[in-house]
This record gives structure tokens, sequence and C-alpha cells, in this order.
């Protein structure tokens, strides 16, 4: 069984885009439903279907299988459920870990994530200054959650949280 254990947070400023070059995302869901996910992403040349389960705290059952190009943007322009979440993605190395920042556009335009995984749900992590409140297990900021809430339909006291 795949386990994929990771921590999620908002970010405090915009430090972290000196030290990291983006990739657009995009992806879309072919089912969401709080028991389990089922993802197409695309990342320059190359795709992914991906399956994840229900989170426990920080962890879920996740499976990850590489797809033909063409076929993963066939379902992202006709099977997936919309919108289709597009995301500039940095990946950025502090201490001992690989931080990955979203900075989301459309209709998530303004929300930016930083998220860092983890071997076991105890192993320490050093913060980065850029990071702020920890939004692990917030099912708001899930990507599933934002096809159905975008972030830009959030309140402004939502989003300011």
């Amino acid at each position: 069984m795949a386990l994929e254990i990771e921590r999620k947070f908002l970010l405090v400023n915009e430090e972290w885009k000196k030290l990291a070059e983006g990739k657009l995302y995009r992806q879309g869901y072919l089912s969401t439903h709080e028991a389990r996910a089922v993802r197409v992403r695309t990342v320059g040349t190359s795709a992914h279907l991906t399956i994840k389960g229900a989170s426990e705290g920080a962890a879920r059952i996740e499976f990850e299988y590489e797809i033909p190009l063409d076929q993963a943007n066939e379902m992202l322009d006709s099977l997936c459920q919309r919108p289709i979440i597009e995301k500039t993605r940095y990946k950025i190395k502090h201490g001992q870990h690989l931080w990955e920042v979203d900075e989301f556009h459309g209709v998530n335009e303004g929300l930016f994530l930083a998220e860092v995984e983890l071997q076991s749900e105890s192993e320490r992590v050093e913060l980065p200054e850029w990071v702020g409140a920890e939004v692990t297990g917030d099912a708001a900021y899930y990507n599933a959650s934002l096809i159905a809430s975008p972030f830009t339909t959030w309140s402004a006291d939502a989003q300011r949280r």
C-alpha cells in the first residue's frame, strides 16, 4: 500500500518565489468523494492518473500511474469535473525537506499553499520563514474541494484565515 503523508500551510510572504522556477500544472478530477478522489494531472510533457483515499490526519492512501499525455489532455478537456485546477508549482529545498509551493490560477487565483511530504506523521520538519498557519486536514484547502468551492468565491474573511 502506498501512503502519502504531507502537511499543508498558508504562506506569509512571497520570499519563496526567489528560490525556484515554477512549472504549470493542470489537473482535473474524474471523481471526488469524501472517501476517495481520482485525479488526472499534466506537467509539461508528462501525465499521471492518481487515486487518493480519505485523509486521516496528515496521511492517506495514494496510488499514481503514468499515462499518455494525449489521453490525459482528452480526459481534462472532456471528462473531468469543472473547473480544472491550474497552478504553478515551485519546488524548494529547505533543511532536510523538499517543499512544494502552489500558486493557483483561474477561479482559485490568490491562493498560495505550501506542502511538505514526510516519512511519518511524527517526523520533525523545519518550517521556512515564509510559511504561516498550518491547514493540514482543513478540507477547504484540498484541491478536490477547490473545484466545488473555488477560492475566489470565499468571503474576504475566509480568504484571510
